[in-house]
């Protein structure tokens, strides 16, 4: 998977289409991403001792990998992201729109 955490994204597909957000955790192993503000799920808690108040909890809810994509701030579009091997051998993950490196 090219996208990682803190990366800006925008759904493509699906019932949150067109949403923007930053990537708040990836799960690699089930090709899911939780992304801010997209997905929201509303979960039962039960008050416990580390919080006094239960009640029902608003939070992200996990979204598949095929449903987004990496939003470029240069150029104000989506873009793929691929992996390019510099000159001094390390590699870097770079936009397809505009060949700008993304900083991890």
């Amino acid at each position: 998977m090219h996208i990682r955490k803190n990366d800006t994204v925008i759904v493509i597909s699906g019932k949150f289409k067109g949403r923007r957000g930053r990537v708040l955790r990836v799960m690699p192993k089930e090709q899911r991403l939780l992304v801010e503000g997209v997905n929201m799920i509303k979960r039962h808690t039960r008050p416990t001792t580390r919080s006094q108040q239960g009640g029902i909890v608003e939070r992200e809810g996990p979204i598949h990998v095929s449903k987004v994509m990496a939003w470029c701030e240069a150029v104000g579009a989506p873009s793929k992201i691929i992996m390019k091997r510099l000159e001094d051998g390390t590699r870097v993950r770079v936009y397809t729109i505009n060949g700008e490196t993304l900083n991890d």
